[in-house]
């Protein structure tokens, strides 16, 4: 029996529809600017280049319905509401073909941001982890499991703020579709069970304050909500 010098964090995971069992996870990566409308909000030009990622910590995870406390360290914190993937089988270097049968799940996910910090690291070309891989900055709702409501191609995607809608595209947007993502990040990681992939948010994004209400849905999954508290 190994002994810890401090007792080890609880295993990070997320619920799945209709189980009590949870879908225990390992990494989260997320990919940056998949849809044309949202890379032009940030100054970008939305050609298919390939796809770049960042990562947040596996412990950045809250569930849907939380109340998470305004960031410290930051004046603009903003919400994306982005569809998430989750691998259920180890891939690696594989075509987008293999690269859709690996995929167990999905959800609805928020890539909460601190924009003032990530404008800052862009500037100095710094790397993004304050603005992105902070504490409950990866919101989720339960997996539907992909067997059940099949592949994700198409299909709404929206998000509003205090019932004023802010965000809204169509999964058909994204430059790079599921596959070709999971394809793409395969090339890098070998990829397995337990990974996250947040897979890029439509246009419209903009900051929140304590006492705001988020709620977000994509069709075909649990429709997220978030309240932002105070700051800790």
């Amino acid at each position: 029996m190994t002994a810890y010098v401090f007792a080890p964090s609880p295993q990070p995971s997320v619920a799945v529809r209709g189980s009590d069992a949870r879908y225990a996870v390992s990494r989260i990566f997320c990919v940056g600017r998949n849809y044309a409308a949202h890379a032009r909000e940030m100054g970008s030009d939305p050609t298919r280049e390939p796809p770049f990622y960042f990562t947040k910590p596996a412990n950045a995870l809250v569930p849907s319905g939380s109340t998470v406390a305004f960031p410290p360290g930051t004046k603009n914190y903003h919400y994306e509401i982005e569809l998430v993937i989750a691998i259920g089988a180890p891939v690696f270097k594989v075509t987008p073909e293999v690269a859709r049968a690996a995929i167990w799940g999905y959800a609805a996910g928020l890539d909460m941001t601190r924009r003032d910090l990530q404008a800052e690291a862009k500037a100095g070309g710094r790397p993004w982890d304050t603005a992105k891989g902070f504490e409950q900055s990866a919101v989720i709702t339960e997996l539907a499991r992909a067997s059940e409501i099949g592949p994700l191609a198409s299909g709404a995607i929206t998000l509003a703020v205090n019932g004023v809608e802010k965000q809204r595209g169509d999964l058909s947007d994204m430059i790079w579709s599921v596959p070709e993502v999971v394809a793409n990040l395969s090339q890098y990681y070998h990829l397995q069970a337990g990974d996250l992939i947040y897979t890029g948010t439509p246009d419209g994004v903009g900051p929140v304050v304590p006492g705001d209400v988020i709620t977000a849905a994509i069709a075909g999954l649990t429709t997220l909500s978030l309240t932002i508290g105070s700051p800790d």
